[in-house]
């Protein structure tokens, strides 16, 4: 499936590249936005490492423009998001492009978000979560372009906001951000991801099921990089990895994880068998 040209749409190349990601995640227009962050990843890679290195604090500005959103869709609490429609019809498989296109626009936003907010860290990091936002608008734009072949837009559908909320929470600590985010919330994407291929495949919907195979293929590199820069901050730190994690889980209540479990996914992400074994043990 080939790539989509980015949109010419970029900040302005004279601000540094945590305030370029600042400027990209305040966007409201989704399709703007995701060209923008792939066009800001392109241009990042031919930077030097000292263009990356970030020592001061950016002030984001008011709360309410972080992240940019368009007014549609709407927001609601996950209950009343809507029953889950039968697949076998058209408006059942826009229901879950739809839902699944806003989980990847909030990714767009979770990535840029860890590339602006947090300082100190090096280079690489920054050039991480910038890839990150490139992939994540990838597949934001190649389910967007699927949603339309079904008759629908971005935005036609209610949705929530719970994969922000604990990026909110986690504001005050990059530590934190790297395990509850990437390796908590996006990780469930790999559990969920060979399900949901499975059921748009059985009803026909192949080219969906191809985005979910890139998609896939993708957030175990995304969830890799949440536990490369978790485990180097442990370090950092002087802590476990394994019993800090349980410790900031409960301090920030996240959602508590059910299997089963894409354990093979788990791995080639970076998981260790010690938390492999914690995270099944721990389960609902």
């Amino acid at each position: 499936m080939p790539e989509k040209t980015p949109a010419a749409t970029s900040p302005d190349p004279s601000l540094s590249p945590r305030h370029r990601a600042l400027a990209v995640l305040c966007m409201t227009d989704p399709r703007e936005k995701a060209g923008a962050a792939r066009a800001l990843y392109r241009e990042t890679l031919a930077l030097p490492d000292a263009a990356l290195r970030a020592e001061e604090a950016i002030e984001g500005g008011p709360a309410q423009v972080i992240p940019g959103r368009p007014a549609r869709p709407e927001l609601v609490a996950p209950q009343y998001v809507g029953r889950r429609r039968s697949l076998q019809t058209l408006a059942g498989r826009a229901n879950m492009i739809h839902a699944l296109c806003h989980i990847e626009f909030n990714a767009i936003n979770l990535a840029l978000d860890a590339a602006w907010r947090f300082a100190g860290m090096p280079p690489r990091y920054y050039r991480d979560w910038l890839r990150v936002a490139d992939e994540e608008a990838l597949h934001f734009t190649l389910l967007a372009d699927h949603l339309g072949t079904l008759g629908a837009d971005y935005g036609d559908f209610p949705a929530h906001n719970s994969l922000w909320e604990m990026t909110g929470k986690t504001a005050g600590d990059v530590l934190a951000r790297m395990a509850l985010v990437p390796r908590t919330l996006e990780a469930r994407g790999l559990d969920a991801s060979p399900p949901v291929r499975a059921r748009l495949a059985n009803v026909g919907d192949h080219a969906a099921a191809a985005i979910i195979d890139i998609i896939l293929r993708d957030e175990v590199g995304h969830v890799a990089i949440g536990n490369h820069w978790y485990r180097w901050l442990c370090a950092q730190r002087g802590l476990d990895p394994v019993t800090t994690y349980a410790q900031l889980a409960q301090q920030y209540g996240a959602p508590k994880l059910r299997g089963p479990f894409n354990l093979d996914a788990r791995r080639a992400a970076g998981f260790e068998e010690d938390e492999l074994a914690w995270l099944e043990a721990s389960a609902g």
